[in-house]
């Protein structure tokens, strides 16, 4: 257990990192932005107790809006997410027979089982953050396309991580 605790504090280290200081600066015609600390939320163990899950989605979200001067706006779309994690992975469909530290991984659950829900949990991030961006629905389907070109190009980076940073017996 203290193995997967180090391994998540290192994550979330490293993302927020990687979120604040590259892909903050990565900004395709104004807006497309990859959000790649989304990973930390999409990978935490499938055990995790929801108050804990909500709350270290607020955590991640609040670090981001801190160092890109978004007064809020990551804290309550990672919160959001973290908010729909638990009916996207019903949706999804039932979980094998697994321990505690079993994590919603592409290698532990299968590269289609994981990008469906890598792509759910995307979408409602992304759909609630430009929504509060927005904050208007009088460019509704200029937002809608927003939305789904912003989950695609976030989708792309989550899953080239998934692929760089995997295991290396769980790449052959």
């Amino acid at each position: 257990m203290n193995r997967l605790v180090i391994t998540n504090i290192f994550r979330f280290v490293a993302l927020l990192l990687i979120q604040v200081l590259i892909m903050n600066k990565v900004d395709f015609y104004g807006f497309l932005n990859p959000y790649v600390y989304l990973l930390f939320i999409l990978l935490l163990p499938f055990e995790t107790p929801g108050w804990l899950l909500l709350l270290l989605a607020f955590g991640t979200g609040l670090t981001v809006d801190i160092f890109s001067g978004t007064l809020g706006l990551h804290a309550a779309s990672s919160v959001f997410a973290a908010f729909m994690r638990p009916f996207i992975i019903k949706l999804v469909g039932e979980k094998p027979e697994y321990d505690v530290t079993t994590q919603p991984k592409l290698q532990q659950m299968g590269l289609k089982w994981f990008m469906t829900y890598a792509l759910l949990v995307t979408f409602s991030h992304q759909l609630f953050i430009n929504l509060l961006d927005v904050m208007s629905l009088d460019e509704f389907w200029q937002t809608m396309l927003r939305v789904i070109v912003s989950t695609l190009f976030t989708f792309l980076f989550i899953m080239l991580f998934e692929y760089i940073f995997a295991p290396s017996k769980a790449k052959s």
